[in-house]
């Protein structure tokens, strides 16, 4: 994977990625781990927001809610400039996946070619709360299999960046990605998030070939059980919430 210039912009360093390869890897697999984005001391002062609590407008336990166990923050308006930046830049870059998408599974493309103008289309349609996430893993905590869907509108990929270093910071924290194969066993991709780093996934469901063209893989991620240290990660989910 080509090196990226970690002192440009970060929508220039997400622009720089091999976005080709990045593609076929997401249409063959659902996801795909990006070079580096974030430099250790970027991934320091994200961490740090932790701390921060007018950052955010919710903070959740999973426990609480049987999600698994850990913590995650939700970003309160206005989120920080940085994650916006990167929220577009991402967007713009898997607009063509998302709506090739659609057109292999016959659904609707309702994505514009502008992000801003997407999430006004969100916030129109009721989902006005903003979904960037900070979570906090610890010894022992894990994230159940889900899916980050808060409302009608979806857009089918997003984003999750590694802000610790795995087998140093802490170890276990896998990602687990697995996909619902149509009359078939279901297949799972797990992939260790390296610090700064981004893994592109899908949201929802995502096109497989079948003998009739092309079928509907449900997708859900999580985590596994951090083994020891602390596991911080930043997720930037491309729609918003009601």
């Amino acid at each position: 994977m080509q090196n990226t210039d970690t002192r440009a912009p970060l929508a220039d360093r997400v622009a720089a990625q091999p976005w080709a390869d990045l593609i076929d890897e997401i249409d063959a697999y659902g996801c795909a781990q990006t070079g580096p984005l974030l430099m250790p001391d970027e991934c320091a002062e994200f961490t740090e927001m932790w701390e921060d609590l007018a950052r955010f407008r919710s903070t959740i336990d999973m426990a609480r809610y049987r999600f698994g166990q850990g913590t995650y923050r939700y970003f309160a308006d206005p989120v920080p400039e940085p994650i916006m930046a990167m929220r577009a830049a991402f967007y713009r870059k898997l607009l063509p996946v998302a709506r090739s998408w659609a057109e292999r599974l016959g659904d609707p493309a309702p994505w514009p070619d502008d992000f801003g103008d997407w999430l006004d289309a969100c916030h129109a349609a009721g989902q006005s709360k903003p979904t960037p996430i900070l979570l906090r893993y610890t010894e022992g905590d894990w994230n159940a299999l889900h899916r980050d869907l808060y409302g009608d509108l979806v857009f089918p990929l997003q984003v999750v960046i590694g802000l610790n270093r795995p087998g140093i910071d802490h170890t276990g924290g896998e990602f687990t990605l697995v996909e619902q194969r149509p009359r078939a066993q279901s297949k799972a991709t797990v992939t260790v998030l390296e610090q700064g780093h981004g893994l592109i996934f899908t949201t929802r469901d995502r096109p497989t070939p079948s003998s009739r063209g092309w079928s509907r893989a449900p997708v859900r991620h999580g985590v596994s059980r951090i083994r020891g240290g602390i596991r911080h990660t930043l997720g930037l989910v491309l729609h918003d919430a009601q």
